[in-house]
């Protein structure tokens, strides 16, 4: 036998190992197609939802800025329409109740046609979202009232209205205008739910 034979024979067996273990080295995993479709789902439902989230707020937020618009776009207007209103109440007022009540012909007509036009202008003014404030015996509110003094009265509980020197108005939820008014002094407190309460110091005494 040719020696040189036995070591080619020898030698063709140790190629074959290194050629089966290179297609094993190069195959990966592959990823699994119905996990990345559901994670993409996923993914996608996720956009939607803040989309119509996000849509669903530009509704809100729009129907909002245009009913204030409805509300209080006559807003300037109206605060300029106060001082019609006033004057037209201040020409009630200047006209005693004794001469009121014995009117009589052309004088008669006029006190009644100024007090006509009172009221068709305040339902005007109500009938765009504008109130009158009628305070007189009410408790005072910082919100839409305005004290201009205090009045010293110990029949009333503390705080309360007692004069309206010019009506307020609201627009909405707005204040136009406060009430300017006049407070009592001196009267029993005014507990937070509403019942009078008296001073026991003073009591005691």
């Amino acid at each position: 036998m040719n020696p040189n034979d036995t070591e080619n024979h020898n030698a063709a067996p140790q190629a074959e190992p290194a050629t089966d273990a290179a297609p094993g080295a190069a195959s990966a995993p592959e990823a699994d197609p119905i996990a990345v479709l559901e994670a993409e789902k996923a993914d996608l439902k996720d956009k939607l939802l803040r989309l119509m989230a996000d849509m669903e707020n530009l509704r809100r937020r729009t129907e909002r800025e245009i009913a204030d618009a409805r509300t209080y776009a006559v807003a300037n207007f109206a605060r300029d329409m106060l001082n019609v209103a006033d004057n037209i109440h201040r020409a009630i007022e200047s006209v005693p109740a004794e001469a009121r009540s014995t009117a009589e012909g052309a004088f008669k007509g006029l006190i009644e046609g100024i007090d006509l036009t009172e009221r068709d202008l305040l339902k005007t003014l109500e009938r765009h979202g504008v109130k009158k404030l009628d305070p007189q015996g009410q408790k005072f509110d910082p919100n839409v009232h305005q004290a201009m003094f205090e009045i010293p009265n110990a029949e009333v509980p503390n705080g309360t209205v007692l004069q309206v020197v010019q009506s307020g108005y609201v627009i909405g939820e707005r204040v136009l205008r406060p009430a300017l008014v006049g407070v009592s002094k001196g009267g029993p407190k005014t507990a937070a739910n509403g019942a009078e309460t008296t001073d026991n110091s003073s009591a005691a005494q």
